[in-house]
């Protein structure tokens, strides 16, 4: 944080407020979130969503209904990740065309993608754990079991990611240099492309544009079909692609 100490000019003090004011701005929880979630901005930007519950009913089918719940009638506040921003791009192109807004992609390939990130990410996490265990000499009772669920998650992490295959979402040698934006368009293959969006949330124009792929509609287009695929794989479905077949 810059500390003003007078000799900053009025014009650069005004840019740090602003910059400060972002900050602020999207670590602080959606509207109808409780009073008690704090600004965080570890967290990033967040939206409000309302938890819900399953309750026993016996005047239901079932014998459970879903119940809504929330701390005093104050909902929840869940981060944003790169898929609630996509969705909020679409809806925000749907209002604008008037129409009904159309998801991206599909629940289950939302919910592989967000397993494969979560994996990841402990997985991440957990080999800090276990750097610090051999450190210590074995860390006691629990680390054998912490290292075998280490060595599970890594299995199921290599799993999704043979699934994925060896194929390229955007391959050079297919498209005509004028639609690929420039000549210095480089292979986008799958697995490249999943991890930039599930892991570093990174949206389709500037994946394209990291790549010296030109931001079009129709490359767009098919970025998003080729993660679809890719996250259809990963759940079981299809077959894997290779740069080879």
């Amino acid at each position: 944080m810059t500390i003003y100490d007078g000799t900053m000019g009025a014009g650069r003090l005004q840019q740090e407020r602003e910059r400060l004011a972002a900050i602020l701005a999207r670590a602080t929880p959606a509207e109808g979130c409780g009073p008690a979630i704090p600004v965080a901005p570890a967290r990033g930007p967040s939206k409000a969503v309302t938890p819900n519950v399953l309750m026993p009913d016996p005047k239901t089918p079932s014998g459970y209904k879903i119940e809504a719940t929330g701390w005093r009638g104050f909902r929840a506040a869940k981060a944003i990740d790169i898929f609630d921003v996509l969705e909020q791009r679409e809806a925000a192109r749907a209002r604008k065309e008037n129409r009904d807004p159309v998801s991206p992609f599909t629940r289950p390939q939302i919910d592989i993608a967000r397993r494969y990130r979560d994996l990841v990410e402990h997985h991440a996490a957990g080999g800090m754990k276990c750097a610090s265990l051999e450190t210590r000499g074995g860390g006691g009772a629990g680390g054998g079991e912490f290292i075998d669920a280490y060595i599970s998650v890594g299995r199921e992490i290599r799993a999704l990611q043979e699934r994925i295959g060896t194929g390229a979402a955007m391959a050079v040698r297919r498209v005509r240099p004028s639609a690929r934006g420039g000549i210095t368009a480089s292979i986008i293959r799958d697995r490249d492309l999943v991890d930039a969006v599930c892991l570093e949330g990174k949206a389709f124009d500037v994946v394209l544009a990291s790549y010296g792929w030109g931001v079009s509609g129709k490359n767009v287009a098919l970025l998003k079909a080729a993660l679809a695929s890719c996250l259809d794989r990963m759940q079981g479905l299809g077959k894997k692609t290779s740069l080879t077949a």
